[in-house]
């Protein structure tokens, strides 16, 4: 009888927890402070966009959108910002579009460059997950791909599309 409920806990337990959307998450731990920018909304405008890739180095390495300038996240620091401002200091009003795996990094990403006078800054909904789910492009060395790096095993159950890369 032991085993059965321990089984049946397992198997609600993992249903319930597949159930979590990309909304759920981002409801959990982002604030909001960031607006979102959604996928169809930057194709139509990632021309006059800074596109910003806030994930680690070997995440964007796999591939990542077109244009984006990698930022990253735990290397962010005051001389990124420091040179992000010099290279717009004409125009803290640019669009700006910060990007994670799913959205949470990049909120925080985004509020920092936001403090730092940046007027007109976004964090994609959902990522580049969102944005390779709802068909987006990615690239990896100016050249389309399909991998896309998964963060890990928890979070790729995020990313439905591509082909799924963790190293």
């Amino acid at each position: 009888m032991r085993k059965l409920i321990i089984i049946w806990i397992s198997i609600i337990s993992s249903s319930v927890f597949s159930q979590t959307t990309i909304e759920s998450i981002l409801n959990k731990y982002n604030d909001k402070s960031v607006p979102y920018i959604h996928t169809e909304s930057l194709k139509n405008r990632a021309r006059e966009a800074l596109i910003l890739d806030s994930r680690e180095k070997k995440e964007f390495e796999v591939s990542h959108l077109r244009n984006a300038q990698y930022i990253g996240f735990e290397e962010f620091d005051n001389l990124v910002l420091e040179k992000l401002s010099s290279d717009l200091s004409a125009d803290k009003n640019r669009l700006i579009v910060v990007y994670c795996s799913i959205g949470v990094r990049s909120e925080i990403i985004g509020k920092k460059l936001m403090k730092h006078g940046f007027t007109n800054v976004y964090n994609l909904y959902g990522g580049l997950f969102e944005w390779v789910n709802k068909g987006g492009s990615v690239f990896h060395k100016g050249i389309q791909t399909q991998k896309v790096h998964a963060y890990s095993k928890k979070w790729s159950r995020y990313l439905t599309k591509g082909i799924k890369i963790y190293e």
